[in-house]
């Protein structure tokens, strides 16, 4: 073979890699979706929380988001050398409260993280920097646990000025565009001044830009949300759809 024939400068690579640690529930079906929100240089580590053998509830989002073991899903990411490690779930973030909320991300970094994030933490720091607080809102969930959201945004100064609930126990990833589409019109409230549709595994990628145009209100998503909050903290753009985006990065 003649190696004098090869353009060795062509083989520097790869792109230098940029880590994202993510803490799923253990019924996350959605891995795609998340990768559709990073740039091309980013890649996520996945671990997942034990298997729990109870339909998604108030006792899953309790059980899922049990410090031990976030915190051993953070140490399982960390010989990748992640940026930040993110706890991609809705429910878990929320169902205890704003208090709470932090100490998960304390439990993260003081399992060695040097960054963390929750779905919920940065539906708060969006809600923050767009200056929201009249929002609708769309879950999979059962009326219960989707209270428990409406309370976690009334602690953050957020008015939920109208709701939905599909009341799923499971399957949630299954859900088709037209069945969300249809619900998040039917939540939409004209007082409304965004729309939140929580749960990271509710497809909602590409629903988002056409709903957006059409309602002429931010949709604000939980992978996107997430994705968004990880990128921020290492000086990345997000891509993916969201008019909102452009405001806050």
């Amino acid at each position: 073979m003649d190696f004098a024939a090869l353009d060795f400068p062509a083989f520097d690579g790869p792109l230098a890699q940029r880590g994202i640690g993510i803490i799923a529930p253990f019924d996350l079906a959605l891995e795609r979706e998340l990768w559709r929100w990073v740039p091309m240089e980013v890649s996520l580590h996945l671990a997942r929380t034990p298997y729990e053998p109870v339909p998604v509830s108030m006792e899953m989002a309790h059980l899922v988001s049990n410090a031990h073991h976030l915190a051993a899903a953070t140490r399982d990411v960390l010989h990748v050398e992640p940026e930040v490690v993110a706890y991609l779930c809705t429910s878990g973030s929320f169902v205890s409260g704003v208090d709470a909320e932090r100490t998960l991300r304390k439990v993260i970094c003081d399992a060695g993280a040097p960054a963390a994030v929750t779905t919920s933490g940065a539906l708060a720091e969006v809600l923050h920097q767009l200056d929201l607080h009249r929002v609708s809102v769309l879950t999979p969930y059962d009326a219960d646990l989707t209270g428990k959201l409406h309370e976690f945004l009334t602690e953050l100064g957020v008015h939920t000025v109208s709701s939905d609930h599909l009341g799923l126990g499971g399957g949630i990833w299954k859900v088709s565009y037209r069945t969300i589409v249809e619900r998040i019109i039917a939540a939409d409230h004209d007082a409304a001044e965004a729309i939140f549709v929580s749960c990271t595994n509710l497809p909602t990628y590409d629903v988002i830009e056409p709903l957006e145009n059409a309602l002429g209100k931010p949709v604000l998503t939980a992978n996107q949300l997430t994705m968004w909050a990880c990128l921020k903290r290492m000086g990345l753009p997000i891509v993916g759809p969201g008019k909102w985006l452009r405001e806050v990065s």
